[in-house]
């Protein structure tokens, strides 16, 4: 949802003059973006719940430092925030392992290009979470965020070859992961 300029102006500077009305309007208006950001980062539901809320938590208390630059910015800020509060907790609670390559995909796995037609966004999003936290982790920031191996590495600290590698076998656990939900579902196309 594209909130209008005006709008966002408005609630920024609402939210930071300590209205409690603007901080139940930003949350009707993020709440669900947010947690679809967070849930891609955090699989487990309690944990999700308390990550969201840590992040929302955050934002509220750190909005006097936002600048508004233009339409869109709060809605990105808001996302930044969400995307670092769940790598924070990643990194503390030790959440974030490398894969052991033993037990996983070989390097030189055929790369799969699966057909994402009949499949659901839910579905897509239920077989994210079950890929093991490291890869789902790059994935997101490597695809979802934009980011380069290089500042993945610095952000996870991890070195830039485990990142790209982290990612290619992300990729071809998802894509063997769709081929098999397609089968199950008796969808062969």
């Amino acid at each position: 949802m594209k909130v209008p300029s005006e709008l966002e102006q408005r609630l920024v500077k609402q939210l930071q003059d300590g209205e409690k009305t603007a901080a139940r309007e930003f949350y009707s208006l993020y709440a669900d973006y947010l947690a679809g950001i967070c849930s891609r980062y955090i699989a487990d539901e309690d944990d999700l719940k308390d990550v969201f809320q840590d992040a929302f938590i955050r934002i509220l208390t750190h909005i006097a430092e936002f600048q508004y630059q233009g339409e869109g910015s709060l809605k990105a800020w808001a996302a930044k925030v969400m995307v670092n509060q769940s790598l924070k907790f990643l990194r503390t609670k030790g959440k974030f392992q490398q894969v052991q390559l033993e037990k996983d995909l070989p390097d030189n796995t055929e790369e799969y290009e699966p057909l994402l037609n009949n499949i659901t966004p839910d579905e897509i999003r239920d077989l994210l979470s079950q890929l093991p936290t490291g890869y789902r982790t790059v994935l997101n920031l490597y695809v979802f965020e934009g980011k380069s191996h290089q500042e993945i590495a610095q952000m996870l600290g991890i070195k830039e070859n485990s990142s790209a590698s982290q990612l290619h076998r992300a990729k071809n656990m998802l894509a063997k992961m769709i081929k098999e939900h397609k089968y199950k579902t008796h969808d062969y196309e």
